[in-house]
């Protein structure tokens, strides 16, 4: 199992690199997964991103279909994958700490 150290403190990561604990996410984990998924700096419109994420995983035990996180985020594809171009499962899933979506490649 990879661990990730964020200012002195592990975090267990799953072999693709989510984190294993959804709860123990902050963004100083955000910005330090960022990096691996060709994202060099969170700008506000990524954390809209995350945010939404966050929320709706707090809400209902899931991340969102992609249909309803552009639907509710206002952003296209197109957009999402500027802003994560790993993808929104990927890479905004990870960085937003959730685990690894179903069907997630």
């Amino acid at each position: 199992m990879a661990e990730l150290v964020v200012n002195g403190v592990s975090y267990a990561l799953d072999e693709d690199g989510f984190l294993e604990d959804a709860s123990v996410w902050n963004e100083d984990v955000a910005k330090a997964l960022a990096p691996n998924e060709e994202v060099e700096e969170l700008t506000d419109a990524h954390w809209k991103v995350i945010n939404y994420l966050r929320d709706y995983y707090d809400q209902f035990g899931v991340s969102p279909m992609v249909r309803k996180l552009l639907k509710d985020t206002g952003y296209t594809n197109a957009t999402i994958y500027e802003l994560f171009p790993t993808g929104p499962g990927k890479g905004a899933c990870k960085i937003a700490g959730l685990p690894k979506p179903t069907g997630c490649v």
